[in-house]
Formats: structure tokens, sequence, C-alpha cells
């Protein structure tokens, strides 16, 4: 017999028993992560996130737990919904309060069941899709939704009664790159010779770039990455300050070791024009937040992309996913990615209006993620 408890703060569970699963390894996804998020006000309140944390316990001693929260809108999830809102408006039912599974604001994939061992993963996968759907029986909730889980996480979930959800990232694979230029060889003439363009201007404009880690990520640094995450979302009318400054400081200490910055500079120990912020993950760096306060030809694509890449080049690194949308990164040696969520609606009618919708979009998903190659193309 499981028995699952719902907890309304992270801090109701215990770190070392949190991070000691399978899956909790993931830098969003870490007890000290996702405990800042709530203790800094970044999740909480007025954010719409109310945490809602999900344990599950075998005999006494606990077998897998689930990062959740109970939402009142559906932003910082980055598996738009908006639509299925409407229509339950339409049909004159409340979509809000939801339930999702989910690192707040983080459109990255891992496992969202973190499981004692491995191995009793896929006996407890059903557990949570029944846990799910009492729930938002028992809490009258309108749907429940999975983001972001690995793919034979999301089919379990389906063959569970939930509905599978494809969406498309661009993501960059290091295959075995000795060397940036190494990487650069998989290009026609023309695309790099343009990357290369790119990359030059920053050169020839004085500006250096370098990633910043430890010791090294001072509060000066942290106080600029701040200012430039407010301003880059604060130019669009989607953009929610979520991040407080709070959560900024906790970087410089606690949570030094899930972070990377990189910085452009005009000069060594100068004050940074540019920065992004990006999660260290084990083989894999996570981008999440870039800005600047002076506007350079492709400033961005070297602060986001380039200097990136070369890094992970440099260091062994396996993998670099950028984050959701930009179908400009294609020409820049991103491929294709098909990410998954899994989707629990109450409403019959708006349950087969969304499957419906679903099929489709799946179809017009595999086919823009069939062709692995189109990333190195562009000119020979």
């Amino acid at each position: 017999m499981i028995e699952v408890r719902a907890h309304a703060s992270l801090s109701a569970i215990a770190e070392a028993e949190w991070d000691a699963l399978d899956g909790a390894s993931a830098p969003f996804l870490r007890w000290r992560w996702l405990d800042a998020l709530e203790r800094t006000g970044c999740v909480g309140g007025a954010t719409g996130w109310h945490p809602h944390h999900l344990t599950f316990h075998e005999g006494g001693r606990l077998v897998a737990a689930a990062p959740a929260y109970l939402k009142e809108n559906s932003e910082g999830e980055f598996v738009f919904d908006h639509a299925w809102a409407a229509a339950a408006e339409r049909m004159g039912k409340a979509y809000y309060p939801k339930l999702v599974l989910a690192s707040p604001f983080t459109p990255a994939t891992a496992h969202k069941l973190l499981v004692a061992r491995a191995a009793d993963r896929p006996r407890l996968l059903p557990v949570l899709a029944e846990a799910i759907a009492k729930i938002v029986a028992a809490e009258q909730l309108s749907s429940a939704h999975v983001l972001f889980p690995p793919e034979a996480e999301a089919v379990a979930l389906a063959e569970a009664g939930m509905a599978h959800r494809l969406g498309l990232q661009f993501q960059w694979r290091n295959d075995g790159y000795a060397t940036y230029d190494d990487f650069l060889g998989r290009f026609g003439s023309k695309r790099r010779h343009q990357l290369r363009r790119e990359r030059r201007a920053i050169e020839d404009q004085g500006v250096r770039i370098e990633t910043l880690r430890g010791d090294a990520i001072g509060p000066d640094v942290l106080e600029a990455m701040y200012g430039f995450y407010t301003s880059t979302v604060d130019k669009f009318a989607w953009g929610r300050r979520y991040l407080r400054r709070e959560l900024f400081e906790e970087l410089g200490g606690r949570l030094r070791d899930d972070v990377e910055i990189v910085v452009a500079r005009r000069s060594a120990g100068g004050a940074p024009i540019a920065g992004a912020l990006n999660l260290a993950g084990d083989g894999v760096i996570y981008g999440r937040y870039w800005g600047a306060r002076e506007d350079l030809p492709f400033l961005h694509f070297n602060v986001c992309y380039y200097h990136p890449i070369e890094e992970c080049i440099a260091r062994g690194v396996g993998a670099f996913e950028p984050g959701a949308g930009g179908e400009h990164k294609l020409a820049r040696g991103f491929s294709p990615t098909v990410t998954h969520s899994a989707h629990l609606v109450t409403d019959r009618r708006l349950d087969a209006a969304v499957r419906e919708f679903l099929g489709r979009e799946r179809e017009a998903i595999r086919a823009a993620a069939s062709d692995p190659g189109v990333a190195f193309r562009g000119g020979r």
C-alpha cells in the first residue's frame, strides 16, 4: 500500500531524503533550488504558483516524490494551454486552479517523478497518474499537467489515461568535438563563414566574454545579472519578474554550484555589459536568462550560444539546452528536439477537444523534427 501526501512547502520534506532520490540531481530539481524559490518569494503569494509537492511512502519509507504546484494562471510554464482555458471559460467552466508538476519557469526535460530506486519508476508511474486523478477530483481542479518529463515517463502517464503532448525545442549536442573548429566543420562553407564573422564582430568591438563559476561570481556580477534579467522581461508584455533580487543573492551562496554566468565586458575587470545565467547539470548546461545594457550586433548570439558551445567543447560537456523557442538556433548548430508533457482534463467535452488537437499537433511536431541534419544546412 502506497500512501500519498501533499505538502504546502518543500521545507516539510527532509533535504537529504529529497536529494537522495533518482532525478533530483538536475539543478532545477534539487531541494536547495526549489526551497530557495519558496523562501525568496519567487513562488507563492501573488505569483499564482502555490507549492503542493507530492511524496509517496511505502512501508513508512519515502519511495518517490514530485515537485507540484497549484496554479492560478498559465504563466511561466512554457507548455501553453491558454486556448484550453479560454475554451473552458466559453463552456462556463472554471479552469483555475489547476495542478502542475514541474520546476517553475524551467522548460527543461528531467524526471518529474523522483524515485528512491530508478528500477521502481515504471512501477510507480501508474501510481503517480492515479494520485494525480484523485487530487484533481478531491480538490475540484479542472486539470493536471506534467511538464517536460522524459519521453518514457510521458508515455507511461499516457498509458495510464493522461493525454500526451509534444513540443519542440532546439538543443545542441556534443558529437565528440575536440575544438570549436571541429564543430564548425559540420557546416557548409557559407554558414561557417557567417558564424566566424558573427564571432569576430564582438572581438572587433573589443568585447571580452568569459564564464564565471563558484567564487568568481561576486556580488557585482549578481547585481548586474539581476539588472539584465529584469530589463529583458520588462521588454515583453508577457514578461513576469518571477525571480526576485533575493534569489540572485542566493546564487552567490548556497546555489553557487548550480549556476554559471557568462559575462561580456569592455575590459578585464570592467562592468559587465551583457550576461547570461545558465544552470549546470551532469553533462548538460541549461540556458535560462540573458540581458544586455548595450545593443551590439551579434552580442546575444555570442553570449548565449557561441561562448557556451565553445565552453562545452573545451570541458567535454555533452549537451547545451538554451531553452524554449527560436528557430534562428537551427542555423547556429542547434537541432530540433521533441519535448513531452502529459495532461489530465476533467471536463469530457474539453478533454475530447484537447485530445483531438494534440493528435494533429503531434503530427506537425514529428514532421518538423524528422530531419535533425537540418541544423547543419545553409550553403556549401
